[in-house]
Parts: structure tokens; C-alpha cells; sequence
């Protein structure tokens, strides 16, 4: 195990290395001044040129790539050019709420998928398997603004009911006001008892988090379905039926738990695409995080903002692909010896 760990970290810090270094090229090609954009169109030659300081634009390309790294290793990732604020500051308080909204996503699809998955490889080629692949395929390929604007019309503005937009109603905010801990609003207000948020909170949740969640549900349930067949009709599960266990039984005992290693890794995939994903759902519920952030970051053009977005996802990802290696490790002893 130490040496599979071993291997495994540094396989993360040569991936993280190569991010550091895309994300300073990002800000070096993105077209436009930094300078410019900080100090305002009509800057004088003595404000840019005190801006292009502060940066270190003027420096030599290998000097600027030391003090980036070095900046981001002593945690200093930037100043934000359109709110003025480090960007480590923006994306601790944009970050929880996508966090939030991702996580909801990624239980609705494991709790959905994984059933659907059993199901359909219980009945291989009959009518119930024949509806999760169509269902699957259906939310895999439906394009997730059309279905965040679809549920939004149909649920929020149609029906009444879920809330349009936003992440709890603001008018919450005067008559029960929220302590934060987490920056999690949901996990703030349950550890707090503030039931008024929470649940206000849990309503607007629900629409965003069902458009998230279509993708990956759709996915884990192909890829659990998948797995448990091919691993039915390996010999132990031949044996399994021969000692009189019955089909249900030799799937979700013996099958599932080995089953489940692609659909771990998977999770780590589709960990990092949601939370990227979910720019555009964000973007649609009014819901205040990483995307409100980054599309305001493009819009001003505001390079440090943007390599910090980017930079924090491919952490991220990294960190939940290690983290699902590593729980592979300990699910399936075959995996550490590779």
C-alpha cells in the first residue's frame, strides 16, 4: 500500500505541475492588458506602468513563471481585476455554494444510477433494461441548458413548485439570519437549526441539482449495468448459482462490490465535469457560485480570476481522482498491486 500511494502522489503533482504552468500560459496569451484592465481604460502612463509593477509584467517570462509559483505555493493566487479582492478570498466564497450544489447532484445520480444499473442487468435485455439504457441515454445526450430552462418553466414558473432562481429566499436573511461555519449554506443552517433556511434552501436546491445530476445518473447507471454483467458471468458467479443463490442475490452480494471499481473512477471524472457543467446551471437558477464568478471574470477579462477557476478545478479534480484511487486500493486488494 505505501508504494501505491507513493506512486499515486506523485502521478497528482506532475498533473497539478502541468496545471500551474497551462494556467500561467492562460493568462499570458488570453488577449488584452492586464494592466488595463486593472487600472481602468483611462489610466495614465504612470498608473499602467505601477500596474504592470505590481503584476510583474515586465518582467522576463521565466521570472514571471518563478514568482507565480512561488505566489500560489506561499497561498497567494492573484488579485482579482474586477472585484479588487484576493482571488483565494472570491473563490472560498463563490466555491461552497457550487460544492453544495454539485455534491446534491452527485448523491441524487449514485442513489439513482446505481439502482437503475442493478435493475437493468437483474433483467438484461427485457423491458425493464431496455428503459434504463433508453432513459440513460436520453439524460446523457439532453443539453443540460435546455433542461435546467425546461424544469424551470415547468416545475418553477408552471407549476409553482420550487423556487425560480437563487439560493434561499433573501428576505430569510432579516428575519432568520444564518451564522456562518462552512460557507455551505444548507450545512450552516442544519448545524445551526436554522430550519427556515434550510428548508428554503432544500426547495431551491432541487431543480438545479436534478439538471446536474442527469448526466452523471445517466452514466453511472450504464456503467453499473455494464460491470455487473460482465462480472456475473465470471466463474464465482457461476459457482454462486450452483450453490442455489438466486440471480438477485449473486448481483447485488457477490457481483455489486467488484462492480463498483469502474464506477468509483468514474465519479472522479464526473466530479470535476459537474462542477464545469454546472457554470451554465448556475448561470440559469441565479445560484451564487463558481459560475456567477467565472462568467464575471470573463466578461472583465480578469486573467488572475480566471487561471484561479481554472486552477482550483484541476485541483479538484486531481484530488477526487487520487482520493477514488486510493478507495480502490482499499475495496479491491488487486488494484494496489498494478
Amino acid at each position: 500500500m505505501p508504494r501505491y500511494l507513493i506512486r499515486r502522489l506523485g502521478q497528482a503533482f506532475l498533473v497539478v505541475a502541468g496545471v500551474i504552468v497551462l494556467t500561467f500560459a492562460i493568462m499570458r496569451l488570453v488577449p488584452g492588458d492586464p494592466a488595463v484592465a486593472y487600472a481602468g481604460p483611462k489610466a495614465t502612463a504612470a498608473e499602467l506602468a505601477a500596474a504592470r509593477q505590481r503584476f510583474g509584467l515586465d518582467d522576463p517570462l521565466p521570472v514571471q513563471l518563478w514568482n507565480y509559483v512561488r505566489d500560489l505555493l506561499g497561498g497567494d493566487w492573484g488579485t482579482s481585476l474586477h472585484t479588487r479582492q484576493p482571488v483565494r478570498d472570491d473563490l472560498f466564497q463563490a466555491f461552497p455554494a457550487s460544492l453544495e450544489l454539485v455534491g446534491a447532484a452527485l448523491i441524487i445520480a449514485l442513489v439513482v444510477g446505481i439502482p437503475l444499473g442493478i435493475a437493468a442487468a437483474r433483467y438484461k435485455g427485457r423491458l425493464p433494461d431496455l428503459s434504463v439504457r433508453l432513459s440513460s441515454m436520453l439524460a446523457v445526450s439532453v443539453p443540460v441548458f435546455w433542461l435546467a430552462l425546461a424544469l424551470q418553466t415547468v416545475f418553477a414558473s408552471g407549476l409553482g413548485w420550487f423556487p425560480v432562481a437563487g439560493e434561499y429566499d433573501a428576505s430569510l436573511d432579516r428575519t432568520s439570519p444564518l451564522h456562518l461555519y462552512t460557507n455551505i449554506t444548507a450545512v450552516d443552517a442544519l448545524i445551526t437549526g436554522n430550519w427556515p433556511i434550510l428548508m428554503s434552501t432544500l426547495a431551491h436546491l432541487v431543480l438545479p441539482a436534478l439538471v446536474i445530476a442527469a448526466y452523471p445518473a445517466g452514466v453511472v447507471a450504464q456503467m453499473t449495468r455494464a460491470a455487473l454483467i460482465e462480472e456475473s458471468s465470471r466463474d464465482h458467479a457461476r459457482l454462486e448459482r450452483a450453490l442455489g443463490f438466486g440471480e438477485t442475490a449473486v448481483l447485488t452480494r457477490f457481483a455489486l462490490r467488484p462492480a463498483l471499481n469502474p464506477v468509483l473512477s468514474l465519479i472522479a471524472l464526473v466530479f470535476a465535469y459537474s462542477i464545469v457543467n454546472g457554470f451554465l446551471v448556475e448561470a440559469v437558477f441565479n445560484w451564487p457560485g463558481l459560475g456567477r464568478y467565472a462568467a464575471d471574470s470573463i466578461r472583465s477579462l480578469d486573467t488572475p480570476a480566471i487561471a484561479g477557476v481554472t486552477l482550483l478545478v484541476a485541483v479538484l479534480y486531481v484530488v477526487a481522482n487520487l482520493a477514488v484511487d486510493l478507495l480502490q486500493g482499499v475495496v479491491d486488494p488487486r488494484v494496489r498491486a498494478r
